[in-house]
């Protein structure tokens, strides 16, 4: 169609919609049953594949000026994009810690995506689903119903925003303003030397820098010694420091370790200190009857940050803060603004939004994934997945001690097994191990440094994982620990 002239109106009107609804219809059921296919079958492929040299070229073309029929478009996707993804829906996945997704929440993830809802705020049912998660996470921590809770992309940015809030109660609403000044300088955090890097980052990102975060040694469980915090605490108070803040892990990143966080509660009291925990995967071992005790204390903590794609198994992305003071929280992101006029009726109704206690006005539908998954599968059910996941780790473990060519280097806690192959030149060796496991498709490890020396690191995370994959994994392992050892 010939581009209208400035300051006049097409003869026709042109959207984005198709012109021939039934083909679209066609194409996305294709498309719909191929997923399906694609998630039903994953056991049929390798975990992992390389990239071929020529796949990563095509992905180098020119800015498209003129569209492509969407079935083109759709076989590009099935021959070039879903094969060489990281592979985490696969049962053989074990690296890093990566829910596998179900299909329930694909489902969700692509309703939401026809709503096509901006969920910062308004008048508006999206926003009563987040608001149905809020409530139903303050009764899975048991936090107080004046509790905030918001969606974020995960727990990195969850982490950074629980500093903020932090950062806000013990300075007040003028570091808005103002900034860390000299009182800010002077700011103290505190957390174990087995926490995130993410942690450094968001003390770096809410302007302390990293200098101010003072990195605790661990017990012999990769637990904070709490005894080295309180003689920390106490040197920087004598040396004209201001501690204000304590981030404990439930579930650390190595080994899945989980602090003493009625002992780490404990201390903040007795310090007036705020109590965060990095809770990414881990937190939601409270579905677990197994492991709910594990996580005594955290039902005390200022703030909790966690994700819902990891063993809540939502598709990415789906993390969350949960913060015990609901209005301290709004208070830390809430921004008046004239384009944000909140009324007492209409779609500008419905106050206080979602974006009063987050950094992002731009916010997609995360809560109907997690909704669907909590509805589809129950806590109940979700809980006895995270309880077979730590049961097959213990598996693996129980394997490792049996044979002689295997170490076990860090105690199994949770889902997290690290170990490796007895050589000469073993981080060599081990490193090898691993890259060799990917390229194999069998089996994708991590691996970590644990004490100076290379792990592979096993983290039992996806809920289709079972014992076939444990063994074929540990024969993987020695096959190729044999070969190049």
């Amino acid at each position: 169609m010939k581009p209208a002239s400035r300051g006049t109106l097409p003869e026709v009107d042109e959207t984005l919609d198709p012109e021939d609804w039934d083909t679209l219809r066609a194409e996305g059921h294709r498309m719909l049953d191929d997923m399906f296919d694609h998630i039903a079958g994953v056991r049929e492929r390798p975990v992992w594949r390389p990239i071929p040299a020529e796949t990563r070229a095509r992905f180098r073309e020119d800015l498209p000026r003129d569209g492509v029929d969407v079935a083109d478009i759709y076989r590009e996707f099935s021959e070039h994009i879903a094969p060489y993804t990281a592979g985490n829906i696969h049962p053989g996945f074990m690296g890093w810690v990566n829910g596998g997704g179900t299909a329930v929440g694909m489902l969700a993830e692509m309703l939401a995506a026809g709503l096509n809802t901006n969920v910062a705020g308004r008048n508006q049912m999206p926003v009563e689903v987040e608001r149905q998660i809020v409530l139903w996470v303050r009764r899975m921590f048991g936090f107080p119903d004046t509790a905030s809770g918001v969606f974020v992309t995960g727990t990195s940015m969850a982490n950074l925003m629980g500093i903020l809030v932090a950062r806000s109660a013990r300075i007040g609403p003028s570091v808005r303003q103002r900034g860390l000044l000299d009182r800010g300088a002077r700011l103290i955090a505190y957390t174990s030397v087995a926490t995130h890097g993410c942690i450094a980052q968001a003390m770096d990102g809410a302007g302390f820098g990293t200098d101010a975060l003072r990195r605790i040694p661990v017990d012999r469980c990769h637990r904070i010694d709490t005894d080295a915090l309180r003689a920390r605490i106490a040197a920087d108070r004598a040396a004209g420091l201001e501690p204000f803040l304590v981030i404990g892990s439930a579930g650390t990143v190595d080994i899945g370790a989980i602090d003493d966080l009625a002992a780490l509660h404990g201390v903040c009291r007795d310090e007036k200190l705020w109590l965060h925990i990095d809770g990414a995967f881990g937190a939601l071992g409270v579905l677990s009857p197994e492991i709910a005790p594990r996580l005594a204390g955290i039902e005390s903590a200022d703030s909790i940050a966690f994700d819902f794609h990891k063993w809540g198994q939502v598709p990415y992305d789906a993390g969350f803060l949960l913060v015990r003071d609901g209005e301290q929280h709004r208070r830390t992101f809430a921004a008046p603004a004239a384009y944000l006029r909140r009324e007492t009726r209409g779609l500008a109704a419905g106050s206080p939004w979602p974006c009063d206690y987050s950094l992002d006005m731009s916010r997609g539908f995360r809560a109907l994934k997690t909704w669907f998954t909590l509805k589809a599968y129950g806590t109940e059910r979700l809980g006895a997945m995270i309880d077979r996941t730590c049961a097959l780790a213990r598996c693996l473990e129980a394997k490792i001690a049996a044979e002689p060519k295997l170490e076990l280097l860090a105690p199994v806690q949770l889902n997290i097994v690290c170990f490796r192959y007895r050589a000469d030149d073993a981080d060599r060796v081990n490193a090898d191990i691993v890259a060799s496991l990917h390229e194999s498709g069998i089996a994708a490890p991590s691996a970590t440094m644990l004490d100076g020396r290379l792990a592979i690191r096993a983290a039992i995370v996806n809920h289709r994982t079972g014992m076939r994959d444990i063994e074929a994994l540990m024969s993987a392992v020695l096959e190729l620990g044999a070969r190049k050892s």
